[in-house]
């Protein structure tokens, strides 16, 4: 067979975050959000996630003490906020049948606990949906995408506190109900396992704020709390738009043995199998043994009640989205290892595999194998989120962005889907590249870690003119996308 049929409802698509893209971080009512207190620091080491990853209370009060926004990057994004029409004009030339996007928490519900929503918020959201309904474009929305509203650490517990579950599913039962015959696909919270590697950006939890606590035990219990959260919102959707569907999402890192000996196979199992805990509790609906003797054995009392038992069980996701950027390798001893790069963690370097300017491993065939173990696990349709590269763009005198580089990674990574759905039989239900245009980076709050397809004038500094430029990658997938659903297999040579 020379082509590969595509599905007709396979939905090609885009993705990006409030967060990264928005700015316009205190217009129109908007609160402040943990966002809006990551600033980026030339100095900091970007191989050290951990201290990237990490937040105190002191650099909170001097985030909140400074009005400006330039080096703060996520308070003026790309200015999406006001260049929207122009961006999905663009998006829209691409063919693209799909938009992923987060509603900022913060735009709706400035500090959390306001008792009624901002209509002024809930009006840029109305404007944007109808702007991507004129282009056929259907958006799939993030409730939660590291941007809850600050006043939530400040004044609570942030998501270690129960309550605040409770506002998180309010804020998500008004939009699901505003935009509920728009947004077909919903998913809570944006790789939910990711609360384990940075605490701060995904649940807003600071450690000094949780002075003689096992941290690691507060951590956890604010997991629990995600769970207990968007348990409700599938048992709310479910009980009022049966059209709609909710996902669960992971980040997927592929995680081999460093070599043939059994114990790196064992413990490259065991990593593999940590990463599954947290869909495993959304799609099947309990906490696996593993993780609740992991637990014990830590000496981490969590509370689930029964109640809390049964709504999990009762209320499981419809679809299986993840994040896929790379692999790494691991071993039982790592001592002499080189250590490399993966989506905010780290693992053992694998010489077979090439490497991203900050270090991650470009490996397409992990993707596959992703798709495999999800799919033969869960037996529910996949949706790929998120698979970018981010890279080191140059502008051209021109006004060209020649990312050969970006296109290899996107052709082979693409056509490893491709292959897992005519081949392996695997049931998918959209790809999303991340990302749209360039935005600021999630981990390390830069703009010279570009992912999109469209280049942003724009420093790490915030300085520039936020003029658009489309990329080599741009036209690339615009040809893909072009050949409807029967694509040749001679494309990706």
């Amino acid at each position: 067979m020379d082509k590969y049929q595509i599905p007709k409802d396979f939905l090609w698509g885009v993705a990006t975050s409030a967060n990264q893209v928005e700015g316009a971080w205190n217009e129109d009512g908007k609160g402040m959000s943990i966002a809006d207190c990551e600033k980026y620091n030339p100095n900091q080491d970007l191989a050290d996630y951990k201290k990237v990853n990490e937040m105190t209370t002191a650099e909170i009060e001097t985030a909140i003490n400074d009005n400006t926004s330039k080096a703060w990057g996520k308070r003026h994004g790309v200015d999406f906020y006001h260049r929207y029409p122009q961006d999905i004009q663009q998006l829209a030339a691409l063919g693209i049948k799909t938009f992923r996007t987060s509603i900022a928490w913060s735009r709706i519900f400035p500090n959390g606990d306001d008792d009624q929503p901002n209509e002024a918020g809930l009006k840029f959201y109305d404007k944007l949906f109808t702007e991507l309904k004129k282009y056929h474009i259907q958006p799939i929305v993030t409730l939660s995408h590291y941007e809850m509203p600050l006043n939530l650490v400040l004044n609570y517990n942030a998501w270690y506190d129960r309550q605040v579950g409770d506002m998180f599913v309010k804020f998500a039962k008004v939009v699901i109900e505003r935009y509920h015959d728009i947004v077909k696909y919903w998913v809570p919270i944006n790789e939910i396992d990711s609360i384990i590697r940075h605490p701060y950006s995904s649940a807003g939890l600071i450690k000094d704020r949780f002075p003689g606590e096992n941290f690691e035990a507060v951590i956890y219990q604010a997991m629990h709390n995600q769970f207990i959260a968007s348990a409700e919102i599938i048992k709310y959707v479910h009980e009022n738009y049966n059209d709609l569907k909710v996902g669960s999402m992971i980040t997927a890192t592929m995680v081999y043995p460093y070599n043939s000996d059994p114990k790196n196979t064992l413990k490259a199992r065991q990593v593999m199998r940590q990463s599954y805990d947290f869909s495993d509790i959304q799609v099947r609906g309990k906490y696996p043994r593993s993780l609740l003797i992991k637990l014990k054995n830590k000496g981490i009392p969590l509370q689930i009640s029964a109640s809390d038992k049964k709504l999990l069980k009762n209320n499981t996701a419809d679809f299986v989205a993840f994040s896929y950027y790379s692999s790494v390798c691991t071993a039982y001893d790592t001592k002499g290892l080189k250590v490399t790069k993966a989506n905010r963690t780290k693992g053992v370097y694998n010489k077979y595999l090439p490497t991203s300017d900050w270090g991650w491993q470009i490996d397409p065939t992990g993707l596959r194998i992703m798709l495999l173990d999800l799919y033969d696990r869960y037996q529910k349709p996949l949706f790929i989120l998120e698979n970018g590269l981010g890279a080191k763009d140059e502008l051209t005198p021109d006004g060209r962005v020649h990312d050969q580089y970006r296109i290899e990674y996107l052709k082979k990574h693409i056509e490893q889907v491709l292959i897992s759905m005519q081949e392996d039989g695997v049931e998918i239900l959209g790809y999303c590249i991340w990302g749209t245009t360039d935005m600021v980076s999630a981990s390390t709050t830069q703009m010279s870690k570009r992912y999109g397809l469209i280049y942003v004038d724009l420093d790490d500094l915030g300085n520039g003119t936020y003029k658009r430029y489309l990329k080599d990658s741009y036209y690339w997938y615009q040809d893909l996308l072009n050949q409807g659903n029967e694509i040749d297999r001679s494309f990706f040579n």
